[in-house]
């Protein structure tokens, strides 16, 4: 007897992005768009007219975009590109928390998948290690991840 598996793959030509992107930390989240552009372009073969970027103030204000693109009906996936740098107050774990809330929210109450590429580091080398230094590129993980799962929806 066969085991039926699902599981998704590239590439995704036909899918349909959103990737928001935070200004705030701009030079990091710049990088994390280019890193989630290109996995989106070269793995996944998306094409440029299926992809929209829309830049919003912050984090905290993420969750809200990426709800209103869901409802849209237009996309197929939305990948989050942000930064929240720990300071010297508690606004960082607020910020931190609340837009992984509500990316999570989201993502639950309309089926649209969304993947978190929004930082949360200690300080501004943890930040840019991971937006293309040495921890690799977080919106590169973040548009990977959306690749496989809008292919894993698509067969489900």
């Amino acid at each position: 007897m066969a085991i039926n598996k699902i599981e998704g793959g590239l590439p995704c030509r036909e899918g349909r992005f959103a990737i928001v992107v935070s200004r705030f930390n701009s030079f990091i989240c710049e990088r994390l768009v280019d890193g989630a552009l290109d996995v989106l372009k070269r793995q996944g073969e998306v094409p440029d007219e299926n992809i929209t970027t829309v830049h919003v103030p912050g984090a905290i204000e993420i969750p809200l975009v990426c709800k209103k693109l869901a409802q849209s009906g237009r996309f197929d996936a939305i990948i989050t590109c942000g930064c929240v740098i720990r300071g010297s107050t508690y606004h960082f774990e607020v910020v931190s928390n609340e837009c992984a809330k509500g990316l999570t929210q989201v993502t639950l109450e309309t089926g649209v998948v969304i993947t978190n590429g929004v930082l949360t580091t200690d300080n501004l080398d943890q930040a840019v290690q991971r937006a293309g230094s040495k921890m690799g590129n977080k919106g590169a993980e973040a548009a990977a991840a959306a690749l496989e799962l809008v292919n894993v929806l698509k067969q489900i």
